[in-house]
């Protein structure tokens, strides 16, 4: 484990240990220094004063995946006893590429597992509320490490912030019958989302020793981090881990029976024909490869009901009243569709082999989109049977089951804002496309040459109002703040967070 002991920074932490501590918290003499140690269940971890938040980066949660614990569930970390100077963020777990595109991952190792966390000052005696945050990235790609998702603009507002690496790709999802035989429960993939649970099992032991609650968890997650949030909502293993979930333009409520992927058998055949792929005979080869050989051959990696982690998929659960019972704040982005078509230029007579690409044709033709009369009208209905078919009919469903679940709270957004993106900028054109929504959420706007507007300012300062108000007390609303009334699929409105910010009528019903 790397940097187990005080290596980089020996010793540097015992001359914090002697500065004064006030009311609010400890005295940092300058922005950087390693802060006191806090003592976790592995060890004493030293964290640095950045801005106005104490941030403790790699810390590791789960022992690292690498040989024989290659597609293994996540075991117990190796305990440390001199403290760790978590001030470095750990390797980003391998995959190829990056999401968000724009943000390139550091160094990648199998040696990944870990999670970082952003404390403000406060009150020796509060327990404050926790944001636990999950990247998207289909699945195949993602890091805990990238700016967009530090968690000290969240923290300022009184909030404890994690964020953590977990398993994607072939590595964090691959089921083969031989791994399906020498585990206890008798069945593979999954490994990403046992990572995710492992995290917020060491969240729920630890986070006291850093002031959290470990009695007020919020998830929140975006694209396949927001899948991963449903998914987790739907775990029998992550009961009571969180009492929240925030999910961004990303659900599992299709009707995954229609795929045999999704079902153990069907996902250890995937798994069988991606060995092929790779020229492995035996798991034991598979296991012997070297990791680039593994994630440069091409496997589509999703969550598989595998009867242990995941019970049935998330609309099953819900439909059961077997989900875990908890708060929710979902929504999507008008134009999410878009990024999908990217540059694909779509007219009315190429409209159908279009979408064809990325849905079955015989769905196409049972759902019967039309292009409309010119080819302006074909790209706008393209865009919008992209956003309809992958984000906005999960999460009006996800809305609409969780509203009447066991009496607890349901919130549905609809971000609306075109961020001003010049001429020439990937995302311009793209209206409010997939993901345009995380700047707003972090305050992280200027991290981005962009010309940014007031609007997008205020609603920088609005978003994550809202966001962190729901972690705190389950309900976004707040003082000074637009008045955000709970999801009634009865009056079939969203929250509308773009140049204007009130509940509308949901648009297109008759699409959904």
């Amino acid at each position: 484990m790397a940097n187990v002991a005080a290596g980089r920074n020996g010793g540097n932490y015992v001359a914090v240990l002697n500065l004064i501590r006030f009311g609010v918290g400890l005295l940092v003499i300058c922005s950087g220094a390693l802060a006191e140690p806090i003592v976790t269940e592995g060890g004493p971890v030293a964290g640095v004063q950045e801005a106005s938040a104490r941030v403790f980066k790699g810390i590791p949660y789960a022992a690292p995946p690498v040989g024989d614990l290659r597609w293994r569930a996540p075991q117990p970390a190796p305990a440390w006893t001199e403290a760790l100077s978590a001030d470095k963020f750990s390797p980003v777990c391998p995959q190829t590429g990056s999401y968000p595109p724009e943000w390139p991952v550091d160094a990648t190792s199998e040696d990944c597992l870990t999670l970082n966390v952003w404390v403000p000052p406060h009150q020796a005696a509060e327990k404050l509320p926790v944001m636990v945050w999950i990247y998207g990235g289909a699945l195949e790609n993602g890091a805990s490490s990238i700016a967009l998702y530090f968690g000290d603009r969240l923290a300022k507002r009184g909030v404890i912030v994690v964020s953590f690496n977990y398993r994607v790709g072939v590595l964090g999802f691959l089921a083969h019958p031989e791994l399906s035989a020498e585990s206890a429960h008798r069945g593979s993939g999954n490994y990403g989302l046992l990572d995710q649970i492992a995290a917020l099992n060491w969240i729920h032991r630890n986070i006291a020793a850093f002031g959290g609650d470990p009695g007020k968890v919020t998830i929140f997650g975006q694209s396949s981090g927001s899948i991963s949030v449903s998914t987790l909502v739907a775990s029998p293993l992550a009961k009571g881990l969180f009492q929240r979930a925030i999910g961004e333009s990303g659900g599992l409520f299709e009707p995954v029976e229609l795929d045999p992927s999704f079902t153990p058998k069907g996902a250890e055949q995937a798994g069988e024909r991606f060995a092929q792929r790779a020229g492995a005979k035996t798991l034991a080869d598979l296991r012997s490869l070297p990791v680039d050989r593994l994630v440069n051959t091409p496997f589509a990696p999703q969550f598989v009901v595998d009867g242990f982690a995941l019970l049935k998929s998330p609309y099953d659960a819900y439909r059961a009243g077997e989900q875990n019972a908890v708060d929710l704040l979902v929504g999507t982005n008008s134009d999410e569709g878009q990024v999908f078509l990217g540059k694909t230029a779509v007219t009315v007579s190429n409209f159908k082999s279009v979408l064809a690409e990325h849905f079955p044709s015989l769905l196409i033709t049972l759902i019967g989109p039309h292009p409309g009369t010119n080819d302006s009208q074909a790209r706008a209905s393209a865009a919008a049977f992209e956003t309809d078919m992958r984000f906005r009919w999960d999460m009006w469903t996800w809305a609409r089951l969780a509203s009447g679940a066991r009496q607890r709270k349901a919130f549905l957004y609809n971000f609306s804002r075109v961020p001003p993106f010049a001429e020439g900028d990937r995302y311009f054109g793209l209206g409010a496309t997939h993901g345009m929504e995380m700047p707003y959420v972090f305050d992280h706007l200027d991290l981005q040459k962009v010309d940014w507007k007031a609007k997008d300012r205020e609603l920088a300062s609005i978003i994550p109002a809202y966001w962190t108000n729901f972690a705190i007390t389950g309900d976004p609303n707040g003082a000074g703040l637009p008045n955000w009334p709970q999801f009634q699929p009865s009056q079939s409105e969203v929250m509308v967070l773009g140049d204007e910010i009130g509940p509308r009528a949901i648009a297109r019903t008759n699409q959904l």
